[in-house]
């Protein structure tokens, strides 16, 4: 039955299957796909619930969903291949190619900041507000016209929706290429995992339905007023559609399955692996060094940003809103990702990392 858990793992893993299937049970968990990598094998794969609400489509292990800002590490990968190619830098002023973002003290912005989210533009400005979800030419112009929040390189906050279209315009700018077809065509092959910025219409059938674990959920979100602009981007009525599925929202809407964001992150960190051999030894120790700690004003907590990821002494890390996690444990050398269809808090993931022996709080590493 597709409420039960279905998958493999290998001897030792029952407390995560327990973990999994009670969260099943009592009806916390509706739909999700579980994976664990060590040593180059999946040890574990969960999947559970159904990927729709009419309860017609079985959760499988090649279920895709959208992990919200799990999306960002793939996002950032997109922007560091044209650096590796000579066609960007880190730490030249992103305005040397797009001219037009230059203005109101956004002339020093570098890739660097932008990738670590210190660009001073969490969130887009107020005059992005009645603009559409998918008008990304017009989101990407908001950006240039507008004032950061604060100096750029001076605090730090999460560029919840922001990022993927920062990174989208430079590399439009720098290179003639989209941030999707630098992901699709590129990054995603070199990976070889199944993950889409912009999923094909011959994979739309096997997407997730996301929905809401309470009716109120978008609005109570500590973080809602960096998301709120432009709406729709929290309404699943909008993000189940095949035009959002469709689009690049660079942001917020890779489509992954548990599996293949699980395999990334148990080679993120391998010199010899496909992360390590897309961007060379130099650029892939920068993408997984510590960038920047501080104050992030969305977590509103001190944290470690990497160039795209989070990193504390115990892992390197990145969550989404709604639930997803995903991690490497430096500490026990496994890999895991927490994909689901039901938009909560992050104590499902929680208590699954609490089973493999890690802690999933974000601890700033100094």
């Amino acid at each position: 039955m597709a409420e039960t858990v279905d998958g493999h793992m290998a001897q030792g893993h029952e407390e995560v299957r327990r973990v999994f299937e009670e969260l099943v049970a009592d009806g916390t968990e509706t739909g999700a796909g579980l994976s664990v990598w060590r040593a180059g094998h999946e040890v574990v794969r969960l999947d559970a619930g159904w990927a729709d609400a009419d309860r017609r489509r079985p959760w499988r292990g090649d279920t895709l969903v959208q992990p919200y800002s799990v999306s960002k590490p793939f996002a950032a990968l997109a922007a560091l291949v044209a650096v590796r190619d000579g066609a960007l830098e880190l730490d030249a002023p992103i305005a040397r190619h797009w001219t037009a973002y230059g203005s109101h003290g956004k002339d020093r912005v570098t890739l660097r900041h932008v990738l670590t989210h210190q660009a001073g533009q969490p969130r887009f400005p107020a005059a992005a507000a009645g603009l559409d979800l998918l008008d990304d030419a017009a989101l990407r112009a908001s950006l240039a016209r507008a004032a950061p929040e604060y100096a750029p390189g001076t605090a730090l906050g999460e560029h919840a929706l922001t990022y993927g279209h920062l990174i989208d315009g430079i590399l439009r700018a720098a290179t003639g290429s989209t941030l999707g077809e630098m992901f699709n065509e590129v990054v995603r092959p070199a990976l070889g995992i199944d993950a889409w910025f912009g999923v094909p219409e011959r994979e739309l059938h096997r997407v997730a339905d996301l929905e809401y674990a309470a009716p109120d959920w978008p609005v109570l979100l500590p973080a809602e007023p960096w998301l709120r602009t432009p709406a729709g981007a929290l309404d699943v009525r909008r993000v189940n559609a095949p035009a959002w599925r469709r689009a690049v929202f660079g942001g917020v809407n890779l489509h992954a399955t548990a599996s293949g964001v699980a395999r990334f992150f148990s080679v993120l960190t391998e010199p010899e692996g496909p992360v390590g051999a897309l961007l060379g030894p130099e650029l892939h120790a920068e993408y997984l060094a510590p960038q920047v700690t501080g104050h992030d004003e969305v977590f509103g907590t001190r944290v470690t940003w990497t160039l795209g990821l989070l990193r504390d002494p115990g892992k390197i890390a990145k969550g989404g809103i709604g639930g997803s996690a995903a991690w490497w444990s430096r500490e026990h050398r496994h890999a895991c990702a927490y994909l689901t269809r039901r938009l909560d808090d992050h104590s499902r993931a929680a208590a699954v990392a609490a089973a493999l022996g890690d802690d999933l709080t974000v601890r700033a590493e100094d």
